[in-house]
């Protein structure tokens, strides 16, 4: 699983510095399709399968078990084929094939949700389906605006605490929640959204900064909505006074994109503080953070260019 994030969030990152500055296509975007060809690798997705019960999600897209989490590949490869002339044709046809099952599945929900493993749907994989499909739509020029306006909906209706304006981290298909509104799922949530529907990635960043805990200049993310409370676990990173890791590095993201320059400052300060930055030359990386940390952080300090259009 964090080597599916890793390369996912690898080619993100460096498709973003692409759009951002096509002058360094050349260099990156062959980069970037090798990275988005090795999150489909299937050790990446090996604990998934396990979680399945063997059921491998890719290797049968007909089934009726969506498997949300290959939104996370599909996304990769949606923004190697935007910035890459020299996309494999291969890889096309597999990106055509995810896009299509994701469209299907997402209009026959209800409630806008999909499974990752079963019975749990996250909001946050969902939103990252809907960054696949928009970013394909971008790619190759096919409409899925209707599927992406029902998502959007449904999000909205279902999916968003109005007590909080977070997100509900784990949720049922039925729209029943799991577990409490939490912002690191809804920082990482607005980070997809902006591939998708720009307005409702700025209802969710809204949201986000509401749990903004500031001292002397610095900031970080606290983890559980009002009236809410729970431990740290995979999703949220360590929470400590209630503060969240995890959350406060997704926000850098929609701070960054929706040009909150004050909150990503802020944020930053404690990002440079705790990661331990280490400068060779132009190149950077934190010690503190590991692969999977400084990939994540590629693509959250690079956002922007990937807000929908």
């Amino acid at each position: 699983m964090w080597g599916l994030l890793a390369h996912q969030m690898t080619a993100l990152g460096l498709a973003q510095v692409c759009l951002a500055h096509p002058e360094w296509r050349d260099r990156y975007a062959p980069i970037v399709t090798r990275a988005a060809a090795k999150s489909l690798l299937p050790e990446m997705r090996a604990e998934f399968t396990a979680a399945w019960k063997g059921e491998d999600g890719s290797a049968d897209l007909s089934n009726p078990h969506a498997h949300a989490y290959l939104s996370y590949p599909a996304l990769a490869l949606g923004m190697a084929r935007l910035v890459d002339p020299a996309f494999p044709p291969g890889l096309a046809a597999q990106h055509d094939a995810m896009i299509s099952a994701f469209q299907r599945q997402l209009l026959a929900s209800p409630t806008g949700l999909l499974e990752t493993l079963p019975g749990e749907a996250y909001p946050t994989d969902v939103a990252a389906v809907a960054a696949a499909i928009a970013v394909h739509g971008r790619a190759t020029g096919i409409d899925h605006s209707a599927v992406l306006a029902h998502w959007a909906q449904q999000v909205r209706a279902v999916q968003i605490d109005r007590g909080t304006g977070l997100v509900v981290q784990r949720m049922g298909v039925d729209g029943q929640a799991h577990d409490a509104p939490r912002a690191s799922g809804t920082g990482l949530a607005a980070y997809f959204a902006g591939f998708a529907d720009r307005g409702l990635a700025d209802k969710l960043a809204t949201g986000l900064f509401h749990q903004e805990r500031s001292v002397l200049g610095f900031s970080a993310i606290h983890e559980y909505g009002k009236g809410h409370d729970g431990p740290g676990d995979i999703d949220s990173g360590p929470v400590i006074l209630g503060i969240s890791v995890s959350a406060t590095s997704f926000a850098l993201a929609p701070a960054r994109a929706f040009g909150h320059r004050d909150i990503f400052t802020r944020l930053f300060r404690t990002a440079d503080l705790v990661g331990l930055p280490l400068r060779s030359g132009t190149r950077l990386r934190f010690a503190t953070s590991g692969v999977v940390g400084n990939a994540l952080l590629l693509a959250f300090l690079t956002s922007g260019p990937e807000l929908a259009r």
